[in-house]
């Protein structure tokens, strides 16, 4: 492939699942009610056309397949779903453009085998600590794809970490047999929930790194990590890297740059939300995407070109009855375009 533009998509499917199937939240979809979501969804993959569309929160391969041929886009489009996708569990999934992908997918579950999260403290006053989770809440979906064939394989991933939500200790025997936790089961709860998705997030983050570190490995990693743009779990999956202004040329090996702040620079003010929860608006979805893609890197393949977020359905809270989702949907446009050869061999030659 040559392609002159990339565009990425992120699309959290609201417990997509097949009419009568039980979901966590509830009963499931009507028929009526599926009937609904099959419509939105289809509108939504068509309105956008993305090359990559990145999908978090399906049960059913079933579901999404409707979606995708309602749209009348089946024959331009590989679908991307577990086998095992029957309804029973949440699933990401994707959606890539034909003769775009150039292998096959695998969805991560185990954490990798060398990582840890154990600490003595850093100092006396610190006390021990040690967190024993292994291993993902929805298994991450990695994949390639080969935009240019003159360029390496760039490597996707899409994920959904666990929500902001409280973890639901009142199950918990702990919880039963002592009355005094009563009280306290939100702020258990929420930490609970915090300290699964801040390992998910370092746990992904370990993988890059191993992959990304001292090569030319493109990333682009995209999906529900229900937290924002500069908390503690972006900053981790990210590596914190410092955006450059006007000509400076530079770039991180391993860093990875979010798409709402390329978007920022472009804009005069900040619209970016893709979720709305007590009348809050938060930015829980994400694009994020190595050096190549970062317009002042001396590395660069691609240029940013722009981000739409479909957001408007956030303001009405009747997506049962409308068919709506409750995220909205990320989509981000990069331009082939690299930087010349003589700017790169001039800086990369440039004295420290």
């Amino acid at each position: 492939m040559r392609l002159k533009e990339l565009r990425i998509a992120t699309f959290n499917l609201y417990n997509l699942n097949e009419p009568g199937l039980p979901i966590y939240t509830g009963k499931g979809w009507t028929q009526d009610q599926y009937d609904l979501k099959i419509d939105w969804t289809q509108r939504a993959i068509r309105q956008l056309r993305a090359d990559v569309f990145g999908f978090q929160e399906l049960w059913h391969a079933d579901a999404l397949a409707n979606a995708v041929e309602a749209s009348g886009l089946a024959d331009e489009y590989d679908l991307v779903v577990p086998e095992d996708a029957d309804g029973q569990r949440i699933v990401c999934a994707a959606l890539i453009r034909k003769g775009l992908m150039s292998g096959a997918p695998d969805w991560i579950v185990e954490f990798p085998e060398d990582f840890v999260l154990q600490s003595s403290g850093d100092d006396p006053q610190t006390p021990a600590i040690s967190v024993s989770i292994d291993s993902f809440s929805r298994p991450v979906l990695h994949l390639t794809i080969r935009p240019r064939d003159e360029y390496g394989d760039v490597h996707v991933y899409v994920c959904h970490f666990k929500s902001k939500a409280p973890t639901q200790v009142e199950r918990e025997q702990w919880f039963k047999q002592n009355p005094v936790y009563s009280k306290h089961a939100t702020a258990l709860g929420s930490a609970i929930s915090t300290i699964r998705r801040t390992a998910e997030a370092a746990a992904l983050r370990f993988m890059l790194t191993e992959q990304m570190k001292g090569n030319r490995t493109g990333v682009i990693v995209l999906g529900d990590v229900n937290d924002g743009q500069l908390s503690n779990t972006a900053n981790i999956l990210t590596g914190q890297p410092r955006f450059l202004v006007g000509d400076s040329l530079g770039g991180g090996d391993v860093a990875l740059y979010t798409a709402q702040t390329l978007q920022e620079y472009r804009s005069t003010r900040d619209i970016y939300y893709t979720h709305i929860y007590q009348d809050a608006m938060e930015s829980l979805d994400h694009i994020f995407v190595s050096e190549e893609f970062y317009d002042n890197s001396r590395r660069r393949i691609w240029m940013f070109d722009g981000l739409t977020i479909n957001n408007d359905h956030l303001h009405f809270d009747d997506h049962k009855e409308s068919g709506t989702n409750d995220h909205g949907i990320v989509c981000a446009t990069f331009k082939y375009k690299p930087i010349k050869a003589e700017a790169r061999e001039i800086v990369e030659n440039a004295p420290n």
